[in-house]
């Protein structure tokens, strides 16, 4: 459909639907329902089937969608949410789309509304389309903190068969072909000793010695995976990392402290199980245990989401090049939801508009608006798949 034919059939722009996107303020903390809301309403108007998927524990909800037959088609999946603004200093509102020169600027231009933009206008478009397959959208929320609302979503996405051949998780990549990421858990760890006056101090267990000695046995796994663990020359570095966030405990100096709090993390390579990993850490807790008598520590849960590792040489990644119209792939540092897609046997890929490296999380975040061009040519491309053109 060229631009003239769009306009005539009443289809938004990709542009003019990001601007409508950015003035939602869907900062993680905060609902996204009056996003959903329109975004709703939009994919409806158009026919498209929608179901939502409702938050048990917040405000908050997803997208399940699709225009067409019946059928497996090809899966577009982005999230709402985005990364705050605060402490940052932004020159122009960051909730109201700003066009200087060829940039698009505002909150989520490149992380990652600019891509569902681009998803909502190809929706528009194969709404007056004779389509012989499906498209089909996911919609989440809550993946900057974790890649929450997507776990939340996963018994309905897999309950909508058939499973689609193809998911193109939009996060950005300068509309490079990725084919992996690293899978990652965070880990908070309460480790318990003994108050007491700091003039007996040896008389009682140090939270603190507890948690010192927790953030040195995660530095020698990490020493150990850096110099003998498995090696992925894909990622910038190319193993598996451990890394603590942050310590915290005691109230004053001339108190023992009986807690303290390490908060930490590991990203794994396909090759490290995280179960296998999380083994590791618990043996080592246990080992600062018996190095502190009556001191205790338990490891809590925080957040996890899978990697993602689909070959290079595979059917999917063959396709998705063809559609992008690159050569070769690339891997990326940060976690996505491509992980949970590739879990329910969905192949999976990553290609979106924008440069995490450059814009995401950054004040004065924008997206080029030749890759938001790039962008609709490649959902173009897939429309014509669809069709079997």
């Amino acid at each position: 459909m060229s631009e003239a034919q769009a306009a005539a059939a009443g289809v938004m722009s990709t542009v003019d639907i990001l601007d409508r996107l950015i003035a939602f303020d869907t900062v993680s903390a905060k609902s996204n329902l009056a996003l959903i809301d329109w975004v709703e309403t939009f994919l409806r108007e158009r026919g498209a089937r929608v179901t939502r998927v409702a938050d048990p524990d917040a405000p908050k909800a997803g997208l399940i969608a699709e225009i067409g037959p019946a059928g497996a088609g090809v899966m577009l999946s982005a999230h709402t949410d985005v990364v705050p603004v605060e402490g940052q200093a932004w020159s122009r509102d960051p909730f109201r789309l700003t066009r200087e020169g060829s940039r698009l600027y505002g909150r989520g231009t490149t992380d990652m509304k600019g891509y569902l933009a681009a998803m909502l206008s190809a929706a528009s478009r194969a709404s007056g389309m004779a389509l012989r397959e499906p498209l089909k959208l996911s919609i989440s929320w809550d993946e900057e903190v974790g890649c929450l609302g997507i776990a939340k979503m996963r018994d309905a996405l897999a309950g909508a068969t058939p499973l689609p051949r193809l998911c193109l998780v939009g996060e950005p990549t300068e509309m490079q072909v990725a084919t992996g990421h690293k899978g990652k858990r965070a880990i908070r760890a309460v480790c318990h000793g003994e108050a007491g006056h700091s003039a007996l101090a040896p008389w009682f267990v140090n939270a603190l010695h507890l948690a010192a000695g927790l953030v040195q046995g995660v530095q020698a796994l990490q020493a150990e995976y850096a110099s003998k663990g498995a090696r992925d020359p894909g990622y910038g570095v190319p193993y598996t990392t451990l890394h603590v966030g942050r310590v915290t405990g005691g109230t004053a100096l001339n108190i023992v402290p009986d807690r303290a709090e390490v908060i930490f993390e590991f990203r794994h390579l396909a090759a490290d199980a995280p179960e296998s990993l999380m083994a590791r850490i618990a043996a080592m807790a246990a080992e600062v245990e018996k190095a502190h008598p009556g001191g205790r520590i338990e490891l809590e849960p925080m957040v996890s989401y899978p990697g993602l590792d689909t070959p290079a040489d595979s059917a999917a990644t063959g396709l998705v090049q063809r559609l992008a119209q690159v050569n070769g792939t690339t891997k990326v540092a940060f976690g996505t939801e491509a992980g949970t897609f590739d879990g329910l046997g969905i192949p999976t890929l990553v290609c979106g508009p924008g440069s995490m490296e450059g814009q995401g999380h950054k004040p004065d975040e924008y997206v080029e608006e030749a890759q938001l061009a790039a962008c609709d040519a490649m959902l173009g491309r897939v429309l014509e798949e669809l069709r079997g053109a």
